[in-house]
């Protein structure tokens, strides 16, 4: 798993409509770049978007950058020809909204199979509603090309009558069973948008916990919040050489096969050194994309 491991800290949405917008995404260090044909774009203005962003995946131009299309949903009068013609030009992924359950979740995989996608295109959904959550152990065992879900905070917080609180108390019961859904079958997991723009402070913390919590990385609605969400997500430079250092005891000849090990005085245990494994695979790759 490590040995592809993807940075994905930052993922920034970009609306579809906007031909400079997503002329900016080119320059902008977000790991991913989600271009948005769902919320960011109205109804009337929907065909518009979809073939402004058909033509900037087809152009290429990204770099190192996710490219991620944010589709409506099979339910609504776009979501069909949203997919048909995404699979025309090949983006990383798509991103479904409001997916209530597993059955969706293969739906989806099936209708981009049947639009002759690439098998590289990838499924990501969004998890922002109350049949999601008591779905997770479904949706996240779909299978066919799911391979991230993503936190719709701002739905869940409306969908379950809740209030916007700085810890996101109310919140954290349907973040884990994501996390769970997550984790238990290989996935991605992305956290929810921070709304208050100004307030960094409030974002380093919602990066801080989200972080904390085991997400890969935050999605984002401006690109003033990409600098401090990499920093968030990314080892600290104490982190990386302590999990070099974790590694090389593990390695050194009189410890191999060993399930403990010393290292500074702490007692360290093979799970350790997974952790720091995976740790020094994510700089790695953070680095090779250019930090």
């Amino acid at each position: 798993m490590t040995a592809t491991l993807k940075p994905r800290r930052s993922a920034l949405y970009m609306p579809g409509s906007n031909a400079r917008a997503l002329e900016k995404a080119r320059t902008i260090d977000a790991d991913t770049l989600i271009l948005d044909l769902e919320d960011a774009v109205a109804p009337d203005a929907k065909a518009v978007a979809r073939a402004k962003v058909a033509e900037a995946v087809a152009a290429r131009g990204f770099g190192y950058r996710e490219v991620v299309v944010r589709i409506n949903g099979l339910g609504t009068p776009w979501g069909h020809d949203d997919i048909k013609a995404m699979a025309a030009v090949k983006p990383d992924a798509i991103l479904a909204p409001k997916v209530n359950d597993g059955a969706e979740a293969k739906a989806l995989s099936a209708a981009l199979d049947a639009a002759g996608a690439d098998p590289s295109v990838a499924l990501w959904i969004m998890f922002e509603t109350p049949q999601a959550v008591l779905n997770a152990a479904s949706i996240g065992a779909a299978g066919g090309r799911l391979a991230c879900i993503v936190a719709g905070t701002n739905d869940l917080v409306k969908e379950f009558h809740g209030r916007h609180t700085p810890g996101r108390e109310g919140l954290l019961p349907y973040l884990a069973l994501l996390l769970a859904a997550a984790r238990a079958n290989g996935l991605a997991a992305l956290d929810g948008v921070y709304n208050d723009i100004p307030n960094t402070a409030g974002f380093e913390a919602a990066c801080a916990q989200g972080a904390s919590l085991g997400f890969d990385g935050k999605t984002l609605i401006h690109p003033s919040q990409v600098g401090p969400c990499n920093a968030a997500f990314a080892p600290s430079e104490a982190e990386i050489a302590d999990a070099r250092k974790v590694i090389a005891a593990f390695d050194l000849p009189e410890n191999k096969g060993k399930g403990v090990v010393t290292v500074d005085g702490r007692m360290v245990e093979l799970l350790h050194a997974e952790i720091a494994r995976r740790v020094v695979a994510l700089s790695d790759a953070i680095a090779a994309r250019g930090g």
